[in-house]
């Protein structure tokens, strides 16, 4: 399948949440290729949305959500955690889309060794997809758009009726307005 250009996350950042599911994140470890279909995402629409990290201005570390599209923003978190985000829309408007979640697809035998866990607990976090993707800040500022070490598909179209949209995880902090938006979208078990 071709890799996912540019032009994909040069877009409204909600259209490219949606969008992304049924995508395929692929990312070349120790000579096997780990993939997985993504079935969950979160949209952080920038400088006005408060649970955005870009939301009080640039800092050093959210330097790669100011640049071009289709760049990973990759941080740590509660000091032990890598989430894996896409840089979406126009350099300067610092938006991305957080990967929540995939289905494994390929290399499922190395990152069972990577999170030590099988089946459902393999992927189904940002922090444990990460881990088992081997995904950590030296991907930070990664051009998704050129492959090699980490990059996203196209895979599967999931029909509208088949995804959910809630507000997203873990953002207590954030402005009611942006607690209770509808950011967050999941494919429907079938």
């Amino acid at each position: 399948m071709p890799i996912l250009h540019r032009e994909f996350y040069d877009r409204d950042t909600l259209q490219v949440a949606r969008a992304l599911l049924g995508g395929k994140l692929v990312r070349p470890v120790n000579g096997v290729e780990l993939s997985g279909m993504i079935v969950e995402t979160e949209a952080y629409c920038g400088k006005s949305d408060s649970a955005c990290h870009a939301h009080r201005g640039e800092t050093p570390r959210n330097a790669v959500m100011f640049g071009p599209p289709a760049h990973a923003y990759i941080y740590f978190t509660y000091g032990m955690h890598y989430l894996l985000n896409l840089v979406t829309e126009k350099e300067g408007n610092p938006c991305a889309v957080l990967i929540r979640a995939v289905l494994p697809l390929a290399g499922i035998a190395e990152m069972e060794a990577r999170r030590k866990k099988k089946g459902a607990e393999l992927t189904n976090g940002p922090a444990k997809l990460c881990q088992a993707f081997g995904i950590d800040k030296s991907l930070n500022g990664w051009d998704l758009a050129c492959g090699q070490e980490l990059w996203l598909e196209d895979y599967e179209i999931i029909p509208p009726k088949r995804i959910t949209a809630t507000p997203r995880i873990g953002i207590d902090y954030a402005k009611k307005e942006h607690r209770e938006a509808l950011w967050r979208f999941v494919v429907k078990s079938r």
